[in-house]
C-alpha cells in the first residue's frame, strides 16, 4: 500500500508541477470563490487553513479573504517534539507568519496565540496531494492531519482544495486515513458521500 500511495504521489505531484504559474493561479482565484461560496464556509466564525507552498492550490488568497470578512483563522505550525500540529490563531500573516518546514510559512510562536480547544474549529481547509470523489484523500506521508482529526471530538466541516487534475479513481485507504466531505476544483465543487 505505501509503494502504491507513493507512486501515485508522484505522478498527481508531477502533473501539478506541469501547470504554469498563470494557469495555477486562475484556477486558485477560481477555487477560493467556490470555497467562499460554501454553506459551511458562511456559516463558520473559527475556520482552519494552511498555507500552501509548492505547486499547490495558493491558500494565502483564501486565508486573506477569510481574515478580510472578520473571521477567526487558525494556522498549524509543525512540532518536532510531538510530530503532530499545533494551532494558532492568526490575524495578520505579514507578521504573525515565517518560513518553516519545508519552507511553508507558520505562525511565529511568540506573536500567536494558541488555539485552546479544538471544538472552536467549525471549518477545516486540508491540503492534500491526491483525493477522489468518494472523498479520499491522499497528503504528503505524514499523517499529520489525520492526527490532528483524530483529536477533535467534533467533527467540522472537512474540505479540500484541489485542483481537477488530482481527483484520481481510487486511492489505497487505511483505517486512520480521514475522508473529506468536499472537494472544491477550478471545474465543480463535489460533496461526498457521507
Amino acid at each position: 500500500m505505501i509503494s502504491v500511495k507513493q507512486g501515485l504521489r508522484k505522478h498527481v505531484i508531477a502533473q501539478r508541477e506541469q501547470l504554469t504559474a498563470d494557469v495555477r493561479a486562475a484556477h486558485s482565484a477560481t477555487i477560493t470563490d467556490r470555497l467562499l461560496q460554501l454553506p459551511e464556509y458562511r456559516q463558520a466564525d473559527a475556520v482552519l487553513g494552511y498555507m500552501n507552498f509548492g505547486a499547490e492550490f495558493a491558500s494565502e488568497l483564501w486565508v486573506n479573504q477569510v481574515l478580510a470578512a472578520g473571521k477567526r483563522l487558525v494556522l498549524p505550525k509543525v512540532n518536532h517534539h510531538t510530530n503532530q500540529l499545533d494551532l494558532y490563531w492568526v490575524d495578520d500573516p505579514e507578521t504573525q507568519l515565517e518560513s518553516g518546514l519545508w519552507g511553508i510559512r507558520e505562525p511565529v510562536v511568540e506573536r500567536c496565540e494558541r488555539l485552546n480547544t479544538l471544538n472552536e474549529v467549525e471549518f477545516v481547509l486540508l491540503p492534500g496531494v491526491a483525493f477522489t470523489r468518494q472523498g479520499a484523500r491522499l497528503g504528503y506521508g505524514g499523517g499529520f492531519y489525520d492526527k490532528l482529526l483524530a483529536r477533535m471530538a467534533h467533527r467540522p466541516a472537512l474540505v479540500a482544495a484541489a485542483f481537477a487534475l488530482q481527483i484520481v479513481e481510487q486511492i489505497p485507504q487505511e483505517a486512520t486515513d480521514v475522508r473529506v466531505g468536499w472537494i472544491v476544483t477550478e471545474q465543480e465543487t463535489i460533496a461526498c458521500p457521507a
